[in-house]
């Protein structure tokens, strides 16, 4: 009898426990999301989010990686801009910051201490898409929102904003077969190893490359999209293995033509980012044949996701991957004030509006911030 009745009371206990859980995580609903123009579904067979709804303000954490280019630094900026206007600021009792740079387990061990400190939604560019399962499950008990965007993270248990990483290098990758129509010598300057954008972005390349029956010899190098690495490393690779008939770099772009000049290589059809030194060089040198397609998203997109995370807090129905567009100019069409900017810094990224969401800052509003942990 007593064996039963502790048999009894465990079951019971385990099953409040299960119920718990379950209770805690977001509910799978029908679409469309409460701003179906701002949270638009990534695909078709996109699963749509609705969390509990919970009572402001709240407690809203961004656990970055790494840090040491001028996109993330820009992109810690621009989310603390975010936070500090007026109708965001009204929402939040508190926003933390923190960026542990290249070690998974740092990163991890942060989410970790914003779900023991009863944040209410943590927002996360993730170093790597694998490794966080157990801080998912977590956090998903825990009833945490937790938002990742840029480099996200591989489960359906979290919500991703970004836009189509591989499409990006797809985009890139024809640029290079329309504008070296005979193949050729190519230099691929990728990112951070080990993130899902440097992945996909590389993948998109290849399998244009590889598709379009042309012949390609692409040589590798790192420039975590930073300028100052990406310079060293394409003048390394200029010197070892150029002349190239085509370059495409996923960041740090300004660095790279800068290596070219100064190694006195001719001017080729180049597809990367936003970076607004890379579109001044575009627009000065587009006659002496840097033809570029320069693509990617602004670092504002820290800002949909936060925006996102508060949109879950509130109730709101949400996809569980929404979808960003593209900002996008090539050769012909670089126009100053409008897509560069000259007398901005060559370090700021272009493209930082998000019309759909409400969202838009100035170069002031964001280079006001500071990039240290908060």
């Amino acid at each position: 009898m007593i064996k039963s009745l502790v048999g009894g009371i465990i079951a019971a206990t385990a099953f409040v426990m299960l119920s718990s859980s379950a209770i805690a995580g977001p509910e799978v609903v029908k679409g469309p999301a409460a701003e179906p123009d701002c949270f638009a579904p990534w695909a078709a067979d996109t699963q749509f989010f609705q969390y509990p709804k919970k009572d402001g303000p709240y407690r809203i954490a961004l656990a970055n990686g790494y840090i040491a280019n001028t996109w993330r630094i820009q992109m810690i900026q621009t989310a603390k801009a975010y936070a500090a206007q007026p109708d965001v600021a009204k929402k939040l009792k508190e926003f933390k910051v923190v960026s542990t740079g290249e070690d998974v387990p740092a990163q991890i061990s942060a989410i970790n201490n914003f779900i023991d400190s009863g944040f209410d939604a943590i927002v996360v560019n993730a170093q790597n898409p694998t490794a966080f399962g157990p801080v998912i499950k977590r956090a998903k008990e825990a009833g945490v929102v937790l938002v990742a965007f840029d480099n996200i993270l591989d489960t359906k248990d979290a919500i991703n904003v970004n836009v189509d990483q591989k499409g990006l290098g797809e985009l890139w990758g024809k640029w290079l077969v329309a504008h070296v129509p005979n193949g050729g010598k190519v230099l691929e300057v990728r990112g951070v190893a080990g993130t899902s954008v440097d992945t996909d972005r590389h993948n998109g390349i290849h399998e244009v490359l590889d598709g379009s029956g042309k012949k390609w010899e692409v040589t590798e190098v790192v420039g975590k999209w930073d300028d100052g690495v990406a310079q060293k490393a394409t003048a390394d690779a200029i010197a070892t293995s150029g002349p190239f008939d085509g370059i495409t770099g996923q960041g740090g772009d300004t660095g790279i033509v800068q290596a070219m000049i100064d190694a006195k290589h001719p001017f080729v059809p180049f597809g990367g980012e936003t970076e607004n030194g890379f579109r001044k060089f575009c627009a000065a040198h587009a006659g002496d044949g840097l033809k570029c397609s320069s693509a990617g998203t602004g670092p504002a997109q820290v800002a949909v996701a936060i925006k996102t995370a508060i949109s879950a807090l509130e109730g709101n129905v949400v996809p569980q991957s929404v979808k960003l567009p593209l900002a996008i100019v090539e050769d012909p069409n670089f126009k100053a004030g409008q897509d560069f900017f000259p007398d901005q810094s060559d370090n700021f990224f272009v493209g930082n509006s998000f019309p759909t969401c409400g969202i838009n800052f100035t170069a002031q509003e964001i280079m006001g911030q500071t990039k240290e942990n908060k």
